[in-house]
């Protein structure tokens, strides 16, 4: 009898710190007519510090040090973070570039010397962007990237299952560069597989998948991406 009694008391105690706790989680300072102004001066002293250590971290940190790492940067080149790059390779950055939040680059050197991205003037590429290169990526000008977009020259890891339980690498064959022609605009979270060309002014939708080249003027969408729209190609008097 005790013993059932004691456990109903340390029922009854869990049950009571619950409660107080799922009680505190709400206890809030509360926000009236005279305190939303104090509140609201507070925030945008926050987020003017927060800009400003931003801006100072980017123009003496961040931003020297990318540089150092690429063979070229054209004029009114914009960043925001350090990318997260690993390996060697060669970067070639146009005019007017931006580099929203904090993209990935990654090199693998195991089928070329010097593997390269050259990235073309007045192209946005979006935050947590990953460019995997083992041999070539050449992204042309006036694209728009979204965040998430993937792209790769080459497949990760071998398909046989042998090979990969061995460590072993992908053969050269499986490496084949990517071109992305001028005003491309890749959708939220696309992927990019090797060997694939887009062609100028085609537009990928968010999420797709694209195996095989685009052609000029034609949206894809889907997983494999497939085009599902044909646009009309410039005239000369509208080209650029």
């Amino acid at each position: 009898m005790s013993s059932l009694t004691d456990g109903l008391k340390n029922t009854a105690t869990r049950d009571a710190a619950k409660r107080l706790a799922k009680r505190a989680q709400q206890v809030h300072i509360p926000v009236g007519s005279h305190g939303r102004h104090l509140f609201s001066a507070l925030y945008y002293l926050h987020v003017s510090a927060r800009t400003s250590a931003l801006w100072a971290a980017r123009f003496c940190w961040f931003e020297p040090l990318f540089r150092s790492q690429c063979q070229a940067v054209g004029r009114h080149f914009r960043m925001e973070q350090l990318p997260y790059l690993v390996g060697q390779g060669a970067i070639v950055i146009g005019d007017d570039v931006c580099l929203s939040g904090k993209p990935n680059i990654i090199f693998s050197s195991r089928h070329c010397t010097r593997p390269s991205l050259s990235i073309a003037d007045g192209t946005f590429l979006g935050h947590n962007c990953t460019l995997t290169i083992a041999s070539r990526l050449d992204i042309g000008r006036h694209c728009l990237i979204a965040s998430g977009v993937r792209v790769t020259d080459f497949d990760g890891h071998p398909i046989d299952a042998a090979q990969r339980r061995k460590g072993g690498f992908v053969t050269a064959d499986r490496v084949l560069p990517v071109a992305i022609g001028d005003d491309v605009w890749i959708g939220n979270g696309a992927t990019i597989l090797k060997g694939v060309t887009l062609g100028d002014r085609s537009i990928i939708g968010t999420r797709s998948v694209v195996t095989h080249s685009v052609p000029a003027d034609c949206i894809a969408v889907g997983n494999p991406a497939r085009i599902v729209k044909r646009l009309s190609p410039l005239s000369s008097d509208e080209k650029f």
